[in-house]
């Protein structure tokens, strides 16, 4: 186990979507879990994994997200991304705060997951520690059906497969991408900075980074996280089931 110090943490919390499917005029991370807003159990989560670093990527004209960071985090740093072009592209919004975090370690983490525990961010952390420059968190599903599937060889994350590009041997995979991702921080910009946006929504996507990775002959790894940690919620069943898994867990604690 390395020593933390020489590991400083950088979070990264995406927190810029509009959630149309909300149906509502308030911003997605901005809906209630427990009386909590979304990206406020995130919050709560880097605290509780003692990362010392955060930057909140939010969306433009979107005040009521700075209001409360300012609120509840007055030490967050936060940054605009102006127009939605993709999640590399969001990150890359918080280059000034990436540029300045040259060691150590970079979890990007969505504002939307409200579920997320300090026990997952500090998982991923340990993968890079031990060694990775890009570790995924991944899930095991009954029902992978919509979920990017995580191609691992060996131990190696070779791939993450979006749903609608699988074979149909690939779509049998129950191992799923749970989208939060870890990046070592003297990679991590390399990495981004190399993401295009060939793709059919001409998106910049922050999965690109697995393939970018294993490409330049960096060592990527999965790390196998509980399904409920990384729920994103994009309606309002979404956020109903959210409420009950929250409402379980603290029955529970």
């Amino acid at each position: 186990m390395s020593d933390n110090v020489s590991w400083p943490t950088l979070a990264v919390i995406l927190a810029a979507g509009q959630g149309t499917r909300m149906r509502s005029p308030l911003p997605k991370v901005m809906h209630l879990v427990g009386d909590r807003p979304l990206l406020g159990h995130v919050l709560a989560a880097v605290e509780a994994a003692d990362i010392e670093h955060c930057a909140v990527v939010v969306g433009a004209g979107s005040r009521v997200v700075l209001d409360y960071l300012k609120q509840a985090v007055p030490t967050v740093r936060t940054f605009t991304q102006q127009e939605q072009l993709g999640t590399a592209h969001a990150v890359l919004a918080a280059r000034p705060a990436l540029q300045a975090h040259e060691q150590g370690c970079v979890l990007v983490l969505f504002g939307d997951s409200p579920l997320i525990s300090a026990q997952t961010l500090l998982h991923l952390r340990q993968a890079l520690i031990d060694g990775a420059a890009v570790a995924v968190a991944g899930f095991r599903t009954e029902q992978p059906g919509p979920y990017g599937r995580l191609l691992v060889e060996g131990g190696r994350l070779l791939a993450i497969r979006e749903a609608k590009d699988a074979s149909a041997q690939e779509r049998e995979i129950n191992f799923c991408n749970g989208g939060v991702m870890g990046l070592r921080a003297d990679t991590c910009l390399w990495l981004l900075d190399r993401i295009g946006n060939q793709n059919a929504q001409g998106e910049y996507y922050l999965t690109d980074a697995v393939a970018l990775a294993n490409n330049a002959g960096l060592p990527v790894t999965a790390v196998e996280v509980d399904e409920t940690d990384v729920l994103g919620v994009n309606d309002r069943q979404q956020l109903q089931a959210a409420e009950q898994l929250y409402q379980q867990r603290r029955g529970r604690e």
